[in-house]
């Protein structure tokens, strides 16, 4: 089973290529010189790729089995993190992972979406759609944020909320449309950033913020591609037209002004390079940090507001 999207097929057989010639090399001049003309055509290659993709290619890379998740960030970017578990009314939802930790020496908490990198990982975290108990843990986690005057970050990966029956007899709804409501009016900065999918409501309900940042090949949607072509087209293999219609890509949400920035992304994607894109990340919430902690409260939530109204967007 190939873990890659087919486009990059062409890529992936030059860095087999390059690895087999490592493998069997022993010191010849000669393998070396072509391991490095195999690099930079690799390279040059995975450029030209890169800047021809269209809505439906950069959501696979969104959903790419091997790019770096929450919890791969969370070991790059935040120090001293303490992870707090369960919503105090039921169970614990491992969907949303959240905490406290240190960014840089800024005390914060943070908050993210995991989808799971194997098999028996994916099952615990349902893969990344969170229960109502995630949302309730996250509503905790903001509460907190809320007491101690401490910072929210929230990392956004999901394809949506859980969908099942438990979820709806434990009102998924009401639990998403509470955080909402907590998130318009704590006293704290948020910052959210977009890292693979940010599925509907399952994403908006730890992403309403003072600052929305997106990674370059990121995606943020109403609905899934493959539901919205199930309802539209009444069949999900008209995905691919329904990505390149919806704007759900990080340049194309910028241009609306539905997003504040666009975090850009190694060549071939984070997947390529976790610590790279763990330091610009870093960096961007660094930054914002500082912007939003010199604004008072009051214009803090004014500002808050007035990004979720209708009349600032644009289409």
């Amino acid at each position: 089973m190939k873990d890659y999207p087919s486009f990059e097929e062409p890529i992936v057989k030059l860095e087999q290529e390059i690895q087999r010639l490592t493998d069997q090399n022993i010191g010849s001049k000669k393998i070396i010189n072509q391991i490095q003309a195999l690099k930079k055509q690799a390279t040059l290659l995975t450029e030209k790729i890169y800047q021809k993709l269209d809505a439906y290619q950069i959501l696979q890379i969104a959903r790419h089995p091997k790019r770096p998740y929450f919890s791969d960030y969370l070991d790059r970017i935040c120090s001293d993190f303490i992870e707090l578990h369960g919503d105090r009314q039921g169970k614990d939802c491992r969907a949303i992972i959240g905490g406290l930790a240190q960014i840089d020496g800024y005390k914060v908490v943070v908050i993210g979406h995991q989808k799971g990198r194997d098999t028996s990982e994916r099952l615990a975290c349902n893969f990344g759609m969170p229960t109502p108990y995630g949302y309730r843990k996250a509503k905790r986690l903001l509460n907190m944020a809320d007491k101690f005057g401490l910072p929210v970050i929230s990392f956004i990966d999901t394809p949506g909320a859980y969908p099942g029956i438990e979820a709806e007899e434990q009102n998924q709804s009401h639990a998403i449309a509470e955080n909402l409501k907590l998130m318009c009016k704590i006293n704290v900065p948020i910052i959210s950033i977009v890292i693979g999918e940010g599925g509907s409501g399952g994403a908006l309900a730890i992403g309403l913020c003072d600052e929305l940042h997106m990674l370059e090949y990121a995606v943020y949607s109403v609905i899934s591609p493959e539901g919205c072509a199930s309802i539209l087209w009444k069949h999900a293999k008209y995905a691919s037209d329904a990505a390149n219609s919806m704007h759900i890509t990080a340049n194309q949400l910028l241009q609306h002004r539905l997003i504040d920035s666009i975090i850009r992304e190694p060549i071939g994607g984070a997947h390529k390079n976790y610590d790279d894109m763990s330091i610009k990340i870093k960096d961007l919430i660094v930054a914002s940090l500082v912007r939003l902690k010199q604004q008072p409260i009051e214009r803090l939530l004014n500002d808050r507001h007035k990004k979720f109204m209708l009349d600032t967007l644009t289409y």
